[in-house]
């Protein structure tokens, strides 16, 4: 009976941390409950090139460096692992491919 209310004591962590991932773009992709956790993706962003050529234009280029930063940064498809660990707290990891 213990263990039980302690498994679904962690769970409602990861679905806590869960929810709030999913409201900022993420999409599940592979769920364990065995070992409770879930692999999360992000689809890369889009950056409108055009407001950023014009604010680089009013800032005499000094915005082409943030800008070349964001969309390098924005290729990128984002992929996270939100797991418990060992004493029952929530935790969140880059997963490599």
């Amino acid at each position: 009976m213990e263990n039980t209310l302690i498994i679904k004591n962690q769970n409602l962590k990861l679905a806590t941390v869960l929810a709030q991932k999913i409201k900022k773009g993420f999409v599940v992709e592979e769920v364990n409950d065995k070992l409770p956790f879930v692999v999360l993706s992000k689809k890369p962003d889009k950056i409108n090139h055009r407001l950023n050529f014009w604010i680089s234009c009013a800032t005499f280029g000094l915005w082409s460096i943030p800008w070349a930063f964001k969309s390098f940064e924005a290729k990128k498809e984002r992929k996270i692992i939100i797991a418990i660990d060992e004493d029952g707290n929530p935790f969140e990891d880059k997963c490599y491919s």
